[in-house]
């Protein structure tokens, strides 16, 4: 079920009634956590429970067998990597692999039919594979590295991997930091309480009032309803680039702030990353947990940057084309992971050679320079076909500044110049202390929070799917 469901506003209230009657016993709670969680994640398709208990179990046993032997632990971890990345590889990459294999041989005047030949339910893409899979992964990996001894009670196992406020779609959590919070009894204070109030307020009004309103200008943009080239191509993509952000960094405040309301705390996911200064930068700050996750089981287990810098540009721009496949088995994917390991090398290089000369690039110019390298590749990824990609640059890069378009869909811009001013005001509260002081006191919070909830009940837009569940 969606956070953005009458279903769940269900589940939840019957959840949270249960959850202080349980929260103080070990056992009923992981009980109640694995329980309701199943039924949040069955929801979609109950066929999906036995993917993820599968996968879980598997982990679960080789996380026990690798701590128990040291002679066959990389034998166990192998088993657990196998396990996942090929159960991923079933459901989200057959088709994709079957499809450019028919390609390859039709090169050759080969006529190959693989695709169809695929049993049926390789078409169907459990909801949060992704994520689960890559969390699951996490916990024997860092317990074969010895950063983390396994637990012997299944319910805590699977309180951890199918914790529901961020299963399908993050943050993505670490075995070595929720582990630890889940065997807790965590009592929650009144500031902890309203805090996740707040944080699960923010989430529906980034979600349902920014995010899927600015979605109606992006989706006609893309259906090709009334595009011109031009200004128009640029509006729409930092239309779709607000869109895209809210739209998840909505669903992980909803997660968090859910989490904080039980006792636990997960780590930020998103921290203004349009604000940021560098595409490095951007990628410290735009979806962390898998930012991360990248970097510490592929990047660094590759190398990172300790092999000399042409091995370290190769180990960027695999772990890069990596994080682009991990979002979908479709080749603009992979070409918006290839557009992002081009420009972070080049950052590189650049960074090197002004170092040299005693030049640093900062302020306005960096800031600029890095939001509209990061709203072409956004292309890349909302982008379906090569021609559509190619019809998108060439009208951003048509000096046409035509701005009929604006009295075409008045809702989009004012919902547009909301989350401008939403992401300035944060910007604004840090650059200067008077402002952040305003911002922050009681009575203009108790505001901007009244008038989020307005905006929740009676600006929603069109009701969309979180972006992020199809990964």
């Amino acid at each position: 079920m969606s956070f953005n469901s009458l279903p769940f506003l269900v589940f939840i209230l019957f959840f949270f009634l249960i959850w202080p009657l349980v929260r103080n016993r070990q056992n009923p709670r992981y009980l109640l956590l694995v329980s309701s969680s199943f039924l949040f994640y069955g929801w979609w398709d109950w066929r999906f429970l036995f993917l993820i208990v599968f996968s879980g179990m598997v982990d679960y046993v080789a996380a026990i067998l690798i701590h128990k032997t040291t002679k066959k632990a990389k034998l166990f971890l192998m088993l657990s990597l196998v396990v996942n990345l090929g159960v991923l590889g079933i459901f989200k990459y057959s088709g994709f692999v079957a499809e450019q294999l028919e390609h390859i041989f039709e090169m050759f005047s080969i006529s190959l039919v693989l695709k169809d030949k695929l049993p049926e339910f390789t078409y169907i893409l459990p909801v949060g594979i992704s994520f689960y899979t890559f969390q699951s992964m996490s916990y024997t990996l860092d317990v074969y590295k010895g950063k983390l001894r396994p637990t012997k009670n299944i319910l805590h196992f699977f309180s951890y991997l199918v914790m529901f406020p961020q299963l399908v779609a993050g943050p993505i959590v670490r075995a070595k930091d929720f582990l630890k919070q889940l065997a807790q009894d965590r009592k929650v204070s009144e500031l902890e309480f309203w805090n996740g109030i707040k944080l699960i307020t923010i989430g529906y009004f980034q979600k349902t009032v920014l995010a899927d309103n600015l979605g109606v200008l992006v989706d006609n943009a893309f259906a090709g309803v009334g595009n011109v080239p031009g200004l128009y191509w640029w509006v729409v993509m930092i239309c779709f680039a607000f869109q895209i952000y809210f739209d998840f960094s909505g669903y992980s405040q909803i997660a968090r702030g859910l989490a904080k309301l039980m006792g636990y705390h997960f780590k930020i996911n998103f921290d203004h990353p349009y604000l940021a200064l560098s595409l490095k930068e951007f990628w410290g700050r735009w979806h962390v947990s898998l930012s991360t996750w990248f970097r510490d089981y592929v990047y660094i287990p590759l190398g990172g940057s300790k092999r000399g810098r042409l091995r370290s540009h190769i180990n960027l721009w695999t772990t890069m084309t990596l994080s682009g496949l991990w979002h979908g088995a479709q080749l603009n994917f992979i070409l918006w992971g290839l557009y992002h390991s081009a420009i972070l090398s080049g950052e590189r290089m650049m960074r090197k050679y002004f170092s040299r000369l005693g030049v640093t690039l900062h302020g306005f110019f960096s800031w600029g320079t890095t939001l509209v390298l990061v709203l072409i590749g956004w292309v890349f990824f909302r982008g379906s076909s090569f021609d559509q990609i190619r019809y998108v640059l060439d009208g951003m890069f048509s000096f046409n500044y035509n701005l009929n378009f604006v009295k075409d869909f008045p809702d989009p811009m004012i919902f547009l110049i909301v989350a401008i001013l939403y992401e300035g005001g944060y910007y604004l509260s840090k650059e200067w202390k008077d402002i952040g002081r305003v911002l922050k006191n009681p009575y203009f919070e108790a505001l901007a929070y009244a008038l989020a909830v307005s905006a929740i009940l009676f600006l929603r837009g069109p009701e969309k799917e979180f972006i992020y569940f199809q990964f």
